[in-house]
């Protein structure tokens, strides 16, 4: 990684939000990067606002705040107004086409519709679209191995929860399949 990456993932809880977060501070930990995982939650947790801001850098991280992204992680309409004008000219919105109808437009910004809710219904689990969301992510950027992603997935899902490891690899891998559709 070349530069610093500065990350907002926005949506409802329950979207999976904040493990989207914790995944890319850690995959970026055990890429010997610095990393900053800064949550921020609304009054609610299931069903109210959530955002967080990952920073990933190969130099030193001065501050856990940034008011620009590189890149974001839009999961919800609400999430979209709040955060649309908060992106770098040249950055990437990644956004929920399931739930946002309208299509999303923003000048010298890449934008990805991605119906991560009707994908994740097709592989069998609805909790899932977050990581087909990541997948796309990680096609685009190519910062991390498949099995860095993987030895990330199973240490932050742990023992208690490993049966849910293959679906979340095959939610990845369908993000980033389709993203090389999409790119052609």
């Amino acid at each position: 990684m070349n530069k610093t990456k500065q990350i907002t993932i926005a949506g409802f809880g329950g979207q999976g939000v904040m493990f989207l977060g914790q995944m890319l501070a850690h995959l970026g930990n055990e890429a010997g990067l610095n990393s900053l995982w800064y949550p921020s939650y609304g009054p609610e947790t299931r069903g109210g606002t959530a955002n967080c801001a990952v920073t990933l850098s190969d130099k030193k991280i001065n501050s856990p705040i940034f008011s620009e992204a590189n890149t974001l992680f839009i999961l919800n309409k609400p999430s979209l107004d709040k955060f649309i004008d908060k992106v770098y000219s040249g950055g990437t919105i990644l956004y929920n086409s399931s739930l946002i109808k309208e299509e999303v437009i923003k000048k010298d910004v890449n934008v990805y519709p991605l119906p991560i809710n009707d994908l994740a219904t097709e592989l069998g689990n609805i909790r899932v679209a977050n990581m087909i969301m990541f997948g796309a992510y990680l096609e685009l950027n190519q910062d991390f191995s498949d099995k860095l992603v993987e030895k990330v997935l199973i240490s932050i899902l742990g023992e208690g929860k490993k049966d849910l490891v293959k679906i979340n690899l095959e939610a990845i891998a369908l993000g980033k399949e389709f993203i090389r559709e999409m790119k052609g």
